[in-house]
C-alpha cells in the first residue's frame, strides 16, 4: 500500500510511550528562511511526477471532489501549487511533502520547528497540518497547527511545531483543504529552534526541587464538600449538600461553600436540595449546572439510595442557586459531559426508585433547559455510576471504563458512543474490566493528540485489594485498543497499624488525576479497600515517556469523596476522605509541584482580548521568552471522575515578546467555555493563568471544524437501541456497605477485605481497628454474624467471646 493511499484511509498505529506534545523548547525570534530552510523545492519551481512538483504528493481523504494544479499565480517565482474543494460531504484534500528521506525533513526529537508559508484563500476552511515518522510505527498523523484566515492576497502564515516527541525521525507538511473553496500556497519555509539556556537552578531543596511539597493549610474546609468545581474567577465551589451524612439530611441541612484561594477565606452557601452525590458540568457562560442529587438514604431490608429529578444552575457572579425545569429521570451519581455545541449529556446513576436509570439526558444551552424525551436519542443502556464519558474529536464519547461501585457494564468494560447514530460499539483491551471501580481517566495532553490513561481501581462488592493498572488507548488508530501502560508506583497503606510499604500488586482505588500545565499528570491520593486503609502515594506520569515518576505524598488521607484539582496559579489543592467509620477529612492539603521550584515564573503581561473564538489567531505578550501555552479546563470532579477535564494545546507564532495562539477550530476539541490560560518555559516553568472565554458554536458561521476520521474502522460488538424500559435494577448494597449496622452514613462493608478473616473476632477487630465505635443493628437481621449473642448491639464483649 502506498504511503498516499495508507493515509487517505486514515489508518492509525498505537504507539506507547511516544510524546503528546508536551514541553517545548525557548522561543527565540523565527531564524531568517535563507539561513537554514530545511524544505527542499519550497517554491516548486522544480517538476516532479504525476503531475506534481518534485518532493510534494497529493493526499486527503473522504467524499469531496477536488483539484490539484500548478499555477502561475505565485508569490515568487514562476509556480505556486493550488488545492481545490468543489464538492465536500466530509475529508480534505492536501499538498504534503512526499514521505520519503529524501524530501521529508529530517527532525531531531526534543526540538521545535519554524513552519512558515504564503498563502492566498477563498475558503475559511484551510489549516497547517503535520505528520509525523515514527521509526516503529512509521508514517502518522501529528497535528493541525494553524487555521488560515481568508486572504484575496498573498500573506504569510507562521507557526511554531510542539516539541517533536520520541521515535519521530521526519516530518511532512502542508495545507489541509477542508471546505469548498480553493488554497494556493508558495514558498514554504522551516527552521529549527535555538537550543534551550541551560536548566534553572533549584530555588528549594533539593527533594522539593526533584518531588514537590505538600502542606496542609491552617483553616479548614468548612463543609463535608464531595463535589469541587473551579470556578472563572479563580474561587472554587465545595459542594456536600447533606455530606453523606444521615443526621444532616433529616435535619435538612445542605450546605456549599465558597473557597477563595487569594486570601485562605470559606463562604458557606445556603443549598436548596440534598446534591450529595449529584453530577455538575460548567456551562459555556462560566454558570455551573448540577443535577440530581440524593432523594433518600437507604434502609436496612429495604430501599436503597434514591435519586431526585431536581436540577440547579450555580451562578459564580452572584453564588446562588437557581432552579431549572426537572430532569425526565432520577440520576444519583449521573455523568455529565459538555459537547462541542454547549449542550450536556448525562447518563447514569440511581432513579427515585433505587432502581438504575437507562434514560439519557441532555440539556440544551441555546434553551436553558433539560430536553423533553421525546428530543433525545435512547437506546435504554445502563451505564452504571458516574461512568467516565469522554468528548471524543468528531463528536462521539469514549467511555473509558472508569466508574463507581462494583462490576463494570458487560462486554468489554468500554465503548464508544455515536448519539447521532444512537449505536455503541465496544472498544477492547481494557485490563480486569470489573476490577476499575473508581479509577481515574484522563483526555493526556493535549486534547488534539487524542489519547486516555485509566489509573488504578478495585470493587467494593468483592472487596479485593485495589490494584496497580493503567491503560492507555490512542483513539487516532482506525480501530483503537487499549494496551497496558506501566504500573503506578507504590506507597504506603494504613491496614490498621500504622502506614506500612505496600506489597505484592497493592495499588489503590479512589484516585484523583490532575492535568498539570507542564503537559503532565499528577495521581494523588486513594485507598486500598472500600472506604478503608488508605494509601499515601504520588507520582506525576509523562505522557512523553510513558513514565511514572513518584513524588511527595499528600501527608492526609484522600480516599472516598475526596478531591484533588489545579489551582490557577499552577498548585494542587485537595480535599475530603470519608472513611467507613462516617467521619470527614475537613483538612485541606495543597501541592506545590517541581515546576515551581526552578526559579522565576513567566508572566503573560498581557491578553489582548479574553474574548476568543474557533480558529482564531489570538496575541499575547510576555515578561520573557515562553515553549509553549494551553488552555486547560477548569475542573469539576468528584468520585474520581471528571471527564471534561483537559489540556488543549496553542501552537505559537513569536515575535521577540509578542506571541501569537492559534486556536483550534474544532469545538469538540476544546468545547465552549472559560479556560485557564497557561504560558509555559523552557523548563516547564508555569505562569500564573489568565481566563479565556471560547465561545461557542455561532463563533464557527465562518469556518467548519476540521474533523479528522479517527476510530473510525472499529470492530468491536456494536448495538443500537435496545427495547425500551423503564430501568435497570439494582441491588440496595450497590455502595458496597450493610445497612443493618449503624446508620446511613456509615459503611460496614458486605465483603470484608481478604486479609481479614471470616470469624467475628476477626471481623469486629477490624471494625474497631478503623474506629468503628458502637452500631446497632438494625432490625432483627445480622447478615454479617457480627450480633451472637443478640443483644442488638454488634461487635460487644459477649460477640466476641461466644462461638465465633
Amino acid at each position: 500500500m502506498s504511503t498516499t493511499t495508507y493515509r487517505r484511509r486514515r489508518r492509525r498505529t498505537a504507539l506507547a510511550g511516544v510524546g503528546a506534545l508536551t514541553a517545548g523548547l525557548l522561543l527565540t525570534a523565527p531564524q531568517p528562511a535563507e539561513a537554514a530552510n530545511l524544505i527542499k523545492n519550497p517554491g516548486f519551481e522544480t517538476a516532479g511526477t504525476d503531475g506534481m512538483p518534485y518532493c510534494w504528493e497529493k493526499s486527503g481523504w473522504g467524499d469531496n471532489d477536488f483539484t490539484f494544479e500548478t499555477t502561475s499565480d505565485a508569490h515568487s517565482g514562476a509556480k505556486a501549487m493550488k488545492v481545490t474543494l468543489t464538492r465536500r460531504v466530509d475529508g480534505d484534500r492536501k499538498a504534503l511533502i512526499t514521505e520519503s528521506t529524501d524530501c521529508a525533513p529530517a527532525v531531531s526529537v526534543g526540538k521545535q520547528y519554524d513552519l512558515g508559508l504564503w498563502y492566498k484563500t477563498t475558503t475559511p476552511d484551510a489549516n497547517i497540518t503535520l505528520f509525523r515518522h515514527d521509526t516503529t510505527a512509521g508514517w502518522q498523523y501529528w497535528t493541525d497547527l494553524k487555521t488560515l484566515d481568508m486572504a484575496s492576497a498573498w500573506t504569510q502564515a507562521t507557526v511554531r511545531t510542539p516539541e517533536v516527541p520520541a521515535g519521530t525521525d521526519r516530518i511532512t507538511w502542508g495545507v489541509s483543504v477542508y471546505g469548498t473553496g480553493s488554497a494556493t500556497t508558495d514558498d514554504y519555509t522551516m527552521d529549527q529552534v535555538a537550543d534551550p539556556l541551560p536548566p534553572a537552578q533549584c530555588t528549594g531543596t533539593n527533594d522539593q526541587c526533584a518531588n514537590g511539597s505538600w502542606s496542609v493549610l491552617p483553616t479548614q474546609n468548612p463543609v463535608r464538600s464531595m463535589h469541587s468545581v473551579v470556578l472563572n474567577n479563580g474561587k472554587v465551589l465545595l459542594i456536600a449538600g447533606s455530606g453523606n451524612s444521615e443526621e444532616n439530611f433529616n435535619a435538612g441541612t445542605f450546605t456549599s461553600a465558597v473557597y477563595d484561594p487569594a486570601n485562605g477565606t470559606y463562604k458557606v452557601i445556603p443549598t436548596p436540595k440534598d446534591m450529595f452525590c449529584a453530577g455538575h458540568v460548567q456551562l459555556q457562560d462560566g454558570r455551573v449546572l448540577v443535577l440530581s442529587g440524593n432523594k433518600a438514604y437507604p434502609v436496612a431490608g429495604g430501599h436503597g439510595y434514591e435519586g431526585f429529578k431536581d436540577s440547579y444552575i450555580f451562578d459564580p457572579t452572584t453564588e446562588t442557586y437557581s432552579k431549572t425545569n426537572d430532569l425526565n429521570d432520577g440520576h444519583w451519581y449521573p455523568s455529565a459531559t459538555e459537547l462541542g455545541n454547549g449542550d450536556v449529556i448525562s447518563f447514569g446513576g440511581l432513579r427515585e426508585d433505587s432502581t438504575g436509570s437507562v434514560t439519557a439526558e441532555k440539556f440544551s444551552y441555546a434553551q436553558n433547559q433539560w430536553l423533553p424525551l421525546w428530543q433525545v436519542n435512547q437506546t435504554w443502556s445502563y451505564w452504571g455510576l458516574y461512568p467516565a464519558m469522554i468528548l471524543m474529536q468528531d463528536g462521539r464519547l469514549f467511555y473509558t471504563g472508569s466508574h463507581v461501585f462494583g462490576n463494570n457494564i458487560p462486554g468489554t468494560g468500554s465503548a464508544v458512543y455515536d448519539y447521532d447514530a444512537n449505536t455503541i460499539t465496544q472498544v477492547p483491551g481494557l485490563q480486569n474490566k470489573d476490577e476499575r471501580d473508581q479509577s481515574a481517566s484522563v483526555l493526556l495532553p493535549p486534547a488534539q493528540d487524542q489519547r486516555v490513561l485509566t489509573i488504578g481501581g478495585g470493587n467494593i462488592d468483592s472487596n479485593p485489594d485495589a490494584n496497580r493498572l493503567t491503560d492507555l488507548i490512542d483513539l487516532k488508530q482506525a480501530n483503537p485498543s487499549y494496551v497496558a501502560g506501566p504500573p503506578i508506583p507504590q506507597g504506603t497503606v494504613d491496614l490498621g497499624n500504622g502506614p506500612q510499604p505496600e506489597t505484592g500488586n497493592q495499588g489503590k482505588m479512589y484516585v484523583s488525576a490532575v492535568l498539570l500545565p507542564d503537559g503532565k499528570v499528577l495521581e494523588t491520593g486513594g485507598a486500598l479497600h472500600n472506604r478503608a486503609n488508605p494509601v499515601y502515594e504520588s507520582s506525576i506520569y509523562d505522557p512523553g515517556t510513558n513514565t511514572f515518576d513518584p513524588v511527595a505524598a499528600d501527608p492526609e488521607s484522600r480516599g472516598y469523596h475526596s478531591s484533588a484539582f489545579l489551582l490557577p496559579d499552577g498548585r494542587v489543592m485537595a480535599t475530603g476522605d470519608n472513611p467507613g467509620n462516617g467521619t470527614w477529612n475537613h483538612n485541606v492539603s495543597i501541592y506545590t509541584p517541581p515546576y515551581l521550584y526552578k526559579g522565576t515564573r513567566p508572566t503573560i503581561t498581557s491578553v489582548i482580548n479574553q474574548e476568543w473564538k474557533y480558529g482564531d489567531t489570538q496575541r499575547i505578550t510576555v515578561d520573557r521568552p515562553i515553549a509553549k501555552a494551553e488552555l486547560i479546563r477548569p475542573a469539576a470532579v468528584t468520585h474520581s471522575s471528571d471527564p471534561n477535564q483537559r489540556f488543549v494545546d496553542l501552537p505559537l507564532s513569536v515575535d521577540g515578546n509578542n506571541v501569537d495562539l492559534n486556536v483550534t477550530n474544532n469545538p469538540n476539541i476544546a468545547p465552549p467555555g472559560w479556560y485557564m490560560l497557561f504560558a509555559v518555559d523552557a523548563n516547564g516553568v508555569p505562569s500564573v493563568a489568565k481566563w479565556v472565554h471560547l465561545t461557542g458554536p455561532s463563533a464557527l458561521g465562518a469556518a467548519s471544524p476540521h474533523v479528522h476520521a479517527f476510530a473510525d474502522s472499529l470492530s468491536g460488538t456494536v448495538s443500537g437501541p435496545g427495547k425500551k424500559k423503564t430501568a435497570q435494577r439494582v441491588s440496595p448494597t450497590i455502595s458496597g456497605c450493610d445497612r443493618h449496622y449503624g446508620s446511613a452514613n456509615v459503611c460496614v462493608p458486605t465483603v470484608f477485605p481478604p486479609q481479614v478473616r471470616k470469624r467475628t473476632a476477626a471481623r469486629c477487630a477490624w471494625l474497631r481497628q478503623n474506629h468503628y465505635g458502637r452500631l446497632k443493628v438494625n432490625g432483627a437481621d445480622d447478615p454479617l454474624g457480627l450480633d451472637r449473642n443478640r443483644d442488638g448491639v454488634a461487635c460487644g464483649k459477649g460477640d466476641v467471646r461466644s462461638r465465633s
